[in-house]
């Protein structure tokens, strides 16, 4: 029963530690893994298919969003700077929502509106207790 009592306390510090590296790490994955790593891998194709709505230029387009969608959700999965990590993603996802696609249904745009609501979470969170950066600051205060 005590085990019970832990699982349904909504304050278990434990619970949430492990609630937010779940939500890093599912983050982390569908970005990288369905964004970002095809991007990079193959950038001369994407440099065809970019959309560039300020007018950047492909390259640097391009490049900003293999920022935001490789390097930012490794940072994020590492729990490294997970609150700045999180800022260039929600700004790539609300480019594409507000600016590229704003013709898209909720049911179009549903994953990116998904991908804002981790981000935007663990934006305002920070990564929780099991990631390097908890490592760091506890070793720091110790």
């Amino acid at each position: 029963m005590p085990r019970l009592k832990a699982f349904l306390d909504p304050q278990s510090p434990t619970l949430t530690a492990l609630g937010l590296l779940f939500m890093r790490i599912t983050a982390a994955f569908l970005l990288l893994f369905i964004h970002g790593l095809p991007k990079l891998l193959d950038w001369s194709g994407e440099l065809q298919r970019i959309e560039d709505p300020f007018g950047l230029g492909a390259p640097l387009t391009l490049g900003l969003a293999i920022f935001a969608e490789v390097l930012c959700p490794l940072l994020l999965l590492l729990g490294i700077a997970a609150r700045l990590a999180c800022l260039p993603v929600l700004a790539v996802l609300l480019v594409a929502l507000v600016v590229v696609h704003p013709d898209w249904t909720l049911e179009q745009g549903q994953f990116a509106w998904l991908l804002v609501a981790l981000y935007g979470g663990l934006a305002l969170t920070g990564p929780g207790a099991y990631s390097l950066s908890a490592l760091i600051w506890q070793s720091k205060i110790a």
